[in-house]
């Protein structure tokens, strides 16, 4: 009765006044009721755009893991050692990283998807934290976006590990001496070997972020009783659809001052997708999905290539239920061409 009366008592889904909200993504301010948790988000945030500088900086040790591979010698390890050892600490910097996002962000869902307000109530009255959640969408993109064109990670992480296996090796009374044994110190290792295979668990996957992000949120509907599924969900599907909105209204969207907040609600609309089709048990691309994937389509392709390409492929590919028999023709064929 409770789930019926809930669905009686939702916004009209066909009212097109249901999406008619500005999301002021440059200048929204906590108020006094938002303040707590919006003030420990921005401790975390603020550390997003060196995260994301650094990630995209990254070189790696290749040709260093090379020689120390191809002419394995006390010189080559130890200049491949020297080498990897601070990228290591960059990795880990972006893994402990996206510990406290997992923790941040059930906090944030819980102001914004329960109590009595109606998901656009939400969106509304608390756009400092619908402005924070929509920054860890982008984070998750774009950190998603550099890890996938950055294969050296993967490689220097694996070194890594493979160096500290050999020393362990080493340390033996009975094995042969290395020349990892002089360089590898245990108080000097900025990683340790159980962190480590955390850390290549997190690499090894395609989308590292938006596993944490999806995880943190699933997490959140299965352990928040009060909130159900359907209030997250709906909350995901309602803030794409007013960032849909407010892209193809040209007086909305020029309320930016700033250029590049477009290409940010842009990136937003299109991590709500995700995550709404990660979270969702039948994904969003059903018919009877809280989003319009077809019209984020149509939004994304009206815009540059250069603006729209990866975002459509990170619809293409980072999605869930794409390939589902459920998925209408017509969105598959959008996406496919």
């Amino acid at each position: 009765m409770g789930n019926l009366l809930r669905l009686l008592s939702r916004e009209d889904c066909c009212s097109p006044q249901k999406y008619d909200v500005f999301l002021d993504f440059e200048n929204a301010q906590p108020t006094e009721a938002e303040k707590e948790v919006y003030d420990e988000g921005q401790v975390v945030l603020e550390r997003a755009h060196r995260i994301l500088q650094d990630l995209q900086g990254y070189k790696g040790a290749s040709q260093e893991i090379r020689k120390a591979i191809g002419t394995p010698d006390a010189d080559t390890e130890k200049q491949a050692w020297e080498a990897v050892l601070p990228l290591v600490t960059k990795l880990k910097d972006f893994y402990l990283f996206s510990k406290e996002l997992e923790k941040l962000v059930p906090k944030i869902l819980r102001e914004l998807c329960s109590g009595p307000m109606t998901p656009t109530q939400h969106l509304e009255n608390q756009q400092a934290l619908v402005k924070q959640f929509a920054e860890i969408l982008e984070f998750t993109l774009k950190f998603d976006e550099y890890k996938m064109t950055t294969p050296a990670i993967q490689n220097d992480l694996s070194y890594y590990r493979r160096a500290l296996s050999r020393h362990r090796m080493d340390d033996s009374p009975t094995s042969p001496t290395s020349p990892f044994s002089p360089l590898i110190s245990t108080e000097d290792t900025p990683v340790s070997s159980e962190l480590a295979n955390s850390m290549s668990l997190f690499y090894a996957q395609a989308t590292p972020m938006l596993r944490v992000l999806s995880d943190a949120t699933s997490r959140f509907v299965s352990e928040q009783k009060e909130v159900e599924v359907q209030q997250t969900t709906e909350t995901l599907g309602t803030m794409a659809q007013v960032c849909q909105r407010m892209l193809e209204t040209p007086g909305l969207i020029q309320r930016y001052r700033r250029e590049e907040t477009q290409s940010f609600v842009l990136r937003v609309m299109v991590g709500l997708v995700i995550l709404y089709d990660h979270v969702h048990p039948v994904g969003a691309f059903v018919k009877a999905s809280d989003v319009d994937v077809k019209g984020c389509v149509r939004v994304l392709k009206e815009q540059p290539t250069s603006r729209s390409e990866g975002l459509l492929n990170a619809l293409r590919y980072t999605t869930k239920h794409l390939n589902d028999e459920s998925t209408p023709k017509q969105i598959k064929t959008m996406l496919a061409t």
